[in-house]
């Protein structure tokens, strides 16, 4: 597929307001003091990526979010959606991330100081012990957030959803949000490191009670952003 050279240029240009405004937040929250400041910092300058980038981000159904504590999960479609979730999320949730992400330099380091968790997604016994500190970090009351696909693919789909989300939820009596991220997978490709510039929308749509809650927010998800189930 041939690139225009104006898109490479942009891609450039987003590439470089990415890392400068990333290596921004990370300095500053060495310094700051308290775990939701931290998150708010971290969300303001998600969110100045996204206007310094020219993308628009639209945030919807914020006041659908429980009081109480939750488990938000996700569809995943591109490496933004992290960045989209942050942005759109207040401060008290706690990310719940694949292993491989601490040793990303510098995001590793900012991701621990903003509390998120990692966690094993192959080993069966470290995936447990994660499991575990997931569990400890639920019950002082933070929420949690959880791409419950584990990775995404440059097919649009919704893969099968992982249970850890749903067993850490109901473990800890805590109801399943969930989240539709639109929009992502057509800024930022699979397999592709050169942004367009398209809208994003973070759209939080239901609580879901009940052991059903896996099967229900999946196919919840999947009919908000219009990819099949795989």
């Amino acid at each position: 597929m041939l690139v225009s050279g104006g898109l490479r240029v942009y891609a450039a240009y987003c590439l470089i307001a990415f890392t400068s405004l990333a290596i921004s937040a990370l300095i500053v929250n060495l310094f700051v003091p308290g775990l939701r400041a931290r998150r708010r910092v971290a969300a303001g300058f998600a969110r100045l990526f996204f206007r310094v980038a020219g993308i628009p981000l639209r945030i919807e159904g914020l006041d659908r979010l429980p009081s109480a504590p939750c488990v938000v999960v996700a569809n995943h479609a591109s490496y933004l959606d992290g960045v989209v979730a942050c942005a759109a999320l207040p401060p008290d949730f706690a990310f719940v991330i694949k292993k491989e992400m601490v040793h990303v330099p510098l995001a590793g380091l900012l991701l621990r100081r903003l509390g998120s968790e990692f966690v094993d997604r192959f080993d069966r016994q470290q995936s447990a012990n994660d499991a575990r500190r997931v569990l400890k970090t639920a019950a002082t009351g933070q929420s949690l957030v959880f791409f419950p696909e584990g990775t995404f693919t440059a097919s649009p789909q919704i893969g099968k959803f992982l249970r850890g989300a749903f067993a850490t939820a109901a473990r800890a009596e805590m109801p399943i949000v969930a989240a539709a991220i639109h929009g992502t997978r057509d800024v930022l490709p699979s397999g592709s490191i050169l942004l367009r510039r398209k809208a994003i929308r973070f759209e939080v749509l239901q609580v879901i009670y009940g052991t059903d809650a896996r099967t229900l927010s999946r196919e919840m998800i999947a009919a908000a952003v219009g990819e099949p189930l795989a």
